[in-house]
């Protein structure tokens, strides 16, 4: 598909239903071209691009903000429903509504007022911390060298996920004295150089490969230098966990709509089932009627930890310390849940079929992949050790980003 945009209608009053009900012929063509666009690396720019100009990434900012309003739950019961019609796509929103979230959070968090203007203009956001650079977990080897009015940046950043899609790519470099510098700019900046290297098993289309970066200048008002104090809520990347819990949700659900309409469509019941129809082999409808509960189970955790982030918006100073470590217990526990409800529903998938329901021309491989890949970003033994610690001895979550 080619890369054209869908021009945006910013003067229109955004709403929750109003954005689903506008996206929903740009979802039904994700979903009926998931599986030939991953077999031929065909990125959904059209659709993608429609789905930004419907604002889906002003979803639960405040409408008096110019955004569509709604919460948290809101914004994470809108993710499984895109994951449903295609993960990659999804995966590749992710850095926007992170964006989105920060800016719905928080009235102090910086350059809120530039990005928020570029949300309302229909902008989406790629942005990486991560680097292969052989050093330890989030070590971070790109270059700030200062000059007259902001920095100079070199360096190569990974998982840059949506950064075909973006408009605007988000990183971080280190200065010759060790502080670490954050930095926004459009990926049209010079010296800026997306590529197309993600090569992992699933998640294929999340664009999620590197970003050259030489002698990209950055201004001083692109940049932003973060105080070592300490928040009330020092938890800030439970959204961003919770997002991928509701990817992983979002795989369970169409994993379930796979298996339904091949059980109904093209199913055959084995030699010895007392059915003569799919549909009506008990073994089948087991089947299926666990896989509808594993979708569901994955949702129903996904909203509650959603509520619970909600419900943290506005406490201060130690209220909003044991809500904050309370809601990430919570998103972890949502993220177990999640991912082995999402695995096992792909893996039961094929137990509704025989040997046909392989065939690469179904490509139902891929929500396994999908799920697989995704629950790589963190380890889930990591989340149920740090939930243990909190119930049994009340003990706090690393305040890492990956809780």
């Amino acid at each position: 598909m080619s890369a054209v945009r869908t021009s945006p209608d910013i003067t229109m009053a955004l709403t929750v239903d109003g954005i689903r009900a506008a996206i929903q012929p740009a979802l039904e063509r994700l979903s009926a071209t998931a599986r030939f666009r991953e077999d031929t690396r065909d990125y959904a720019y059209d659709d993608v691009y429609e789905l930004a100009a419907h604002g889906v990434g002003l979803t639960g900012i405040a409408r008096t903000e110019g955004g569509a309003g709604g919460t948290v739950r809101d914004v994470a019961d809108l993710t499984i429903t895109i994951a449903r019609a295609d993960s990659n796509v999804a995966q590749a929103l992710r850095p926007t509504f992170l964006v989105a979230h920060q800016i719905a959070a928080r009235h102090d968090v910086p350059l809120r007022a530039v990005n928020l203007e570029r949300l309302r203009n229909r902008a989406l956001f790629a942005g990486t911390g991560n680097e292969r650079n052989g050093g330890a977990s989030g070590s971070v080897s790109t270059t700030a060298r200062r000059v007259e009015g902001g920095y100079v940046i070199n360096g190569r950043k990974y998982y840059s996920t949506g950064g075909l899609y973006a408009s605007y790519f988000s990183a971080q470099a280190l200065t010759e004295d060790g502080t670490v510098v954050h930095f926004t700019v459009p990926v049209d900046r010079p010296g800026v150089d997306r590529l197309d290297d993600f090569d992992a098993i699933g998640q294929r289309l999340t664009q999620s490969g590197s970003t050259q970066l030489t002698e990209v200048r950055v201004d001083d008002d692109e940049t932003v230098v973060m105080a070592d104090s300490i928040p009330d809520n020092p938890w800030r990347g439970s959204f961003a966990q919770l997002y991928l819990a509701a990817v992983q949700a979002g795989i369970a659900a169409r994993a379930l709509d796979d298996a339904v309409q091949y059980v109904r469509e093209k199913g055959r019941p084995i030699k010895h089932s007392s059915a003569t129809r799919s549909v009506d082999d008990p073994y089948i409808r087991q089947t299926v009627g666990e896989i509808a509960a594993r979708a569901q189970g994955a949702r129903a955790a996904v909203l509650l930890a959603a509520e619970a982030l909600q419900n943290q918006r506005g406490l201060r100073r130690e209220q909003a310390r044991h809500a904050g470590a309370e809601a990430a217990v919570t998103v972890a526990q949502a993220g177990v849940v999640a991912v082995e409800s999402a695995l096992r529903a792909a893996e039961l998938l094929f137990d509704v079929g025989g040997g046909s329901i392989t065939d690469r021309s179904l490509g139902f491989d891929r929500h396994w992949r999908n799920a697989r890949t995704a629950a790589n970003h963190n380890p889930r033994q990591w989340k149920l050790a740090v939930a243990g610690a909190y119930h049994l001895v009340g003990e706090e979550p690393p305040t890492t980003g990956l809780f």
